[in-house]
């Protein structure tokens, strides 16, 4: 399984806080991640193994996109901050449209990871694989 990781920059610390509370399910259950590259930064030193891609502004949401398309991404947990201002929120609505299209679970905001992470901790659990 591959999971998106992405925050804008107003919601990378409660990224991390986020990982940080569930990194033994990052860890223990093979999960691959890939990030834009600034929250990857911030997901490697709170200790998980990630592929980077670039920043958001320099077209990482773009990159991420593009997998998704080619079917490499299972999910999208992507923290956004609904107050800011992000100068490439196309690749934003892009990025979260393609989610729609391709039938990809997105996350924005905590309560929907945490709700995202429960589901996959108890189909992990009962051996059971996701429906795509």
């Amino acid at each position: 399984m591959t999971i998106a990781i992405i925050a804008h920059d107003g919601k990378k610390v409660e990224m991390v806080g986020f990982v940080r509370d569930h990194i033994d399910f990052f860890k223990e259950r093979n999960i691959q991640l890939i990030a834009t590259g600034t929250t990857g930064t911030y997901l490697e030193k709170a200790g998980l193994e990630v592929e980077k891609m670039q920043s958001g502004p320099l077209g990482g949401d773009a990159q991420i996109a593009s997998r998704l398309v080619e079917g490499k991404i299972d999910l999208v947990i992507f923290f956004r901050d609904p107050l800011g201002k992000h100068p490439h929120e196309v690749d934003v609505n892009m990025l979260m449209r393609l989610c729609d299209v391709y039938n990809i679970p997105l996350a924005t905001n905590p309560a929907a990871a945490l709700r995202f992470v429960q589901s996959l901790k108890l189909e992990f659990f009962e051996g059971r694989n996701l429906p795509r």
